[in-house]
């Protein structure tokens, strides 16, 4: 839906809680340049816990750059989490849990508009998913709608099927929406990752 014709050609936002749901609102209320579509989830949310020191709402604020860190850790993340909507919240869990289990150090990004991250200059889109970082993405939809913010060597989770109709609990276990889910997918990734840079790399020195 961003890019209808090779371009963002109309300003689509999932937020992740209440907290950005306003912010979104103020943004599609901004937008006069393209239509402008909210996505919003129909079940309870637990809103994203606040790291800036002020309130959610403050943090929240930085959703007008498409994509922001929600949750972060001191010095270099072993993963990055990305994800919009309902499945931020699945990640934070995600997160939470393998620093306990694993001892891994894990930011998760809040991406409710892929379009306008993707309109950041490059230092800002690096600041928020550094190069060299294995990056996890989560949806709801079709894991092509993170794919160009995960990277070549990302993995996203996502829809590949219509769906099935159920209470969302039974559904988000099923297609695997939780966090002891994620938890499992990461270890996995984390091992393909791995796999994959040393093989980049030795293709690049034969090169």
């Amino acid at each position: 839906m961003n890019n209808l014709e090779g371009k963002r050609s109309m300003l689509v936002l999932r937020p992740a809680d209440a907290a950005e749901t306003t912010v979104a609102w103020k943004l599609a209320l901004g937008n006069v340049d393209t239509p402008s579509a909210l996505l919003l989830s129909r079940q309870a949310i637990r809103d994203v816990p606040p790291i800036s020191g002020a309130t959610r709402f403050t943090d929240a604020l930085q959703a007008s750059k498409g994509a922001y860190v929600v949750i972060d850790v001191q010095g270099r993340p072993d993963c990055i989490f990305v994800a919009n909507g309902s499945e931020v919240s699945t990640l934070v869990a995600a997160a939470q849990q393998l620093k306990q289990t694993k001892n891994l150090n894990i930011r998760v990004v809040s991406a409710p508009s892929e379009g306008l991250f993707n309109e950041q200059d490059e230092a800002y889109r690096e600041q928020i998913i550094p190069p060299g970082i294995p990056v996890l993405g989560l949806t709801a939809g079709l894991p092509l709608t993170l794919k160009d913010i995960a990277g070549p060597f990302g993995k996203v989770l996502g829809m590949s099927r219509f769906g099935a109709s159920a209470p969302f609990k039974v559904l988000d276990e099923k297609f695997g929406y939780t966090a002891d889910s994620v938890c499992r997918q990461t270890l996995s990734y984390l091992e393909e990752y791995r796999i994959l840079v040393k093989k980049y790399c030795s293709v690049m020195k034969e090169i």
